[in-house]
């Protein structure tokens, strides 16, 4: 008998995870409403730690604003309790507001400069951290990393840090790799699932689904995007990654985006799903919805949309599973 496919019809929620932001009842009730008004049977728990800048090597991931270790398992049980898969994902930023894609360090260690050494020794304490917790809360996927470009290219690093991670967690292990970047790691057979940040120009799908098909035919692993959306605002199907892209709300925008993403995903049977980015756990009221010029779909246009393919889609799967199991 075959394996039954999972289709990944998730959204992300809680981001960036500010202290004292998720056990509360809007939370809860933020978390409710994106499952049940996206028929979303996933969900990516993603929460930000801080380093101070970008050659800084601890990541303080115990101190404020990170949610805590018991919003953490908050959130995970609330998914749970709504029937939703959980993947868990930190991320670290930079105090500074400086993009953790540029955290970076000399290739050759210098004396008295901060070593790659030193940040993954930080980096793997952090991960591991939240990989315990993943497996006590029996989360299904935990994601080693986010967009961390400049450290891409440190193979040997990212081999040993999934090492420790699959000491503490027995789940499914994925590593978000950046928009453009999916052949640029070297390092995929070290994960069970291939994931990137699906932000690309509305009529660039066809195109950029051709380059990463190579990536997934070389490895033979499951690949879903991490991330991927648009904000409701014009202009932004040309920049679907510019959150602070200058423009007028315009729903229109986002529902034409949305509809092309899937479109072009649906001829591809080796994309598996998404985890969209993304759901707050403080929502803007619903009369908001139209001038409100984010990602979030909550009231707009794209729900509906979002709602009916995720419904489709694994409508689909389940009915490949029955027909397997016959």
């Amino acid at each position: 008998m075959q394996q039954a496919k999972t289709y990944y019809g998730g959204m992300t929620w809680g981001w960036t995870g500010v202290r004292g932001t998720w056990m509360t009842g809007q939370a809860e009730q933020s978390m409710e409403l994106m499952a049940s008004k996206l028929a979303a049977n996933w969900t990516a728990i993603a929460f930000g730690a801080l380093q101070d800048h970008p050659q800084s090597t601890e990541i303080k991931y115990w101190e404020e604003p990170t949610v805590t270790d018991e919003e953490v398992r908050w959130a995970i049980r609330k998914a749970k309790s709504l029937g939703l898969n959980v993947c868990l994902k930190p991320v670290v930023n930079c105090r500074n507001g400086t993009w953790r894609a540029h955290i970076n360090f000399f290739d050759i260690d210098v004396p008295c400069e901060p070593k790659w050494s030193e940040w993954f020794a930080s980096y793997t304490n952090f991960i591991v951290h939240y990989a315990k917790i993943a497996e006590e809360t029996g989360c299904e996927m935990f994601c080693v990393g986010c967009e961390m470009v400049q450290t891409d290219r440190r193979a040997a690093e990212w081999r040993a840090l999934v090492a420790e991670v699959r000491k503490a967690y027995s789940g499914v292990v994925t590593y978000n790799c950046d928009k453009y970047q999916e052949d640029q790691v070297g390092w995929w057979d070290a994960v069970d699932v291939i994931s990137g940040s699906g932000y690309y120009p509305i009529d660039q799908w066809e195109e950029q689904l051709d380059r990463i098909e190579r990536v997934v035919k070389k490895h033979g692993k499951p690949f879903l995007f991490m991330e991927a959306g648009c904000p409701s605002r014009e202009g932004s199907e040309r920049l679907p990654n510019d959150w602070g892209l200058p423009g007028e709300a315009s729903e229109d925008v986002q529902a034409r985006y949305y509809e092309a993403m899937f479109g072009s995903c649906d001829k591809r049977e080796w994309v598996e799903g998404f985890m969209l980015w993304d759901w707050p756990a403080k929502l803007y009221a619903p009369e908001e919805a139209a001038a409100n010029r984010d990602y979030c779909m909550f009231g707009k246009q794209a729900e509906a949309i979002v709602r009916n393919y995720y419904a489709a889609k694994t409508a689909g799967a389940a009915a490949v599973d029955t027909e397997q199991e016959s």
